[in-house]
């Protein structure tokens, strides 16, 4: 009978398995993914909101604004931070409060093309027309006394800058407003205003609403125009139609 032998050879531990060691490596690298993506999400930068509505054409100062700590990720350069806050910053766009500061809606003064002027509605204003909205002004140039011509617009693009309206018992119709405008536009409207022209302000979005409905009611006036015509020459073939027994008794 061969003698006993004993195999001295040791088992490899199991924690010196390659796929083990791949699969501590795997999962490892899987938590680390996910505390990095959870890291940058909760990740926040300091930026500037306005505290109230800011017009184009405003000065924007460590008074308008407040500093917050948002989560802006790749799009934090498009928005204003303190340290880019300095004397002679002004809105170039309207900015409602509470909103972030675009960098895009801020300019040096020199580089902002527009002033302010005021004006007085002869209609009441809109109630959806506050600060900040974007509006159209309209004139009827003055003709005769109590009589005025055609409105027509003569400023595209306003923006409403302060909004004073009589609440009053002996309350007069319409509003005095304060409109931001181009530079270009300031003689048009001191000569409607000093000409003694009726003014109305109207919501930019109600005044392109109004243009694109005209089409239709140019369309509609035709037809109605064709129709009368047919209409007439109906009538002409009743009463040739109505001669002839006439002509044939």
């Amino acid at each position: 009978m061969p003698p006993f032998t004993r195999d001295t050879r040791r088992a490899r531990p199991a924690w010196l398995d390659a796929r083990f060691l791949i699969g501590i490596v795997l999962v490892a690298a899987s938590v680390a993914g996910v505390w990095g993506v959870i890291h940058a999400a909760r990740q926040t930068a300091p930026a500037l909101a306005v505290e109230h509505p800011v017009v184009p054409g405003q000065s924007i100062t460590a008074a308008d604004v407040v500093e917050i700590d948002v989560q802006l990720g790749a799009a934090a350069d498009g928005y204003l931070t303190p340290a880019d806050l300095e004397d002679g910053l002004v809105a170039t766009a309207a900015i409602a409060a509470g909103d972030l500061v675009p960098v895009a809606a801020v300019a040096e003064a020199d580089a902002v093309d527009v002033t302010t002027v005021v004006v007085r509605s002869t209609l009441d204003v809109p109630a959806n027309v506050d600060v900040g909205t974007t509006v159209e002004l309209w004139a009827s140039p003055a003709e005769e006394p109590g009589q005025h011509g055609e409105p027509r617009v003569i400023v595209t693009s306003a923006t409403v800058a302060n909004l004073v309206t009589d609440d009053g018992v002996m309350r007069q119709e319409g509003a005095v407003v304060e409109l931001v405008v181009s530079r270009d536009v300031v003689g048009e409207v001191l000569r409607h205003v000093s000409g003694g022209s009726a003014l109305s302000v109207v919501p930019a979005s109600l005044a392109r609403e109004a243009n694109a409905a005209d089409p239709s009611d140019d369309e509609n006036a035709e037809t109605d125009n064709e129709h009368a015509g047919d209409g007439t020459d109906a009538g002409d073939g009743d009463e040739a139609a109505g001669d002839a027994p006439e002509s044939d008794q």
